[in-house]
């Protein structure tokens, strides 16, 4: 699992993960940085629109010229520069990547 420690978001996707006896990696992109490769891979299988969190605040603070005319390369490049824009959390099951936490998204991967 990718995301920010502190997301409220997350720590519902850990807290459900942990009752339903699921264990994972967490990796805190916040601080510990992502790589490009990773990034690109995220948004190829699930689409940059999907991986790029326009909700939240980060993203909503950038200047306007910044938040228009957006392709893939220029989202990556948004975040790789503030990770805090990265959809959270974001699930990687061998290579099957879920973006976002619904429990009912998770129960249909886990089997629970």
């Amino acid at each position: 699992m990718y995301g920010i420690r502190n997301c409220d978001t997350v720590k519902k996707a850990r807290a459900w993960l942990d009752a339903a006896g699921v264990a994972c990696d967490f990796h805190d992109y916040k601080t510990a940085g992502i790589e490009r490769d990773r990034l690109e891979a995220w948004a190829d299988a699930l689409g940059w629109e999907t991986v790029l969190n326009r909700a939240g605040t980060t993203f909503r603070k950038l200047p306007e010229a910044d938040r228009t005319g957006l392709d893939r390369d220029r989202a990556i490049t948004l975040m790789l520069a503030q990770p805090s824009m990265i959809k959270r959390p974001l699930l990687d099951r061998g290579g099957m990547f879920t973006a976002g936490f619904r429990p009912a998204t998770y129960e249909g991967l886990f089997g629970r």
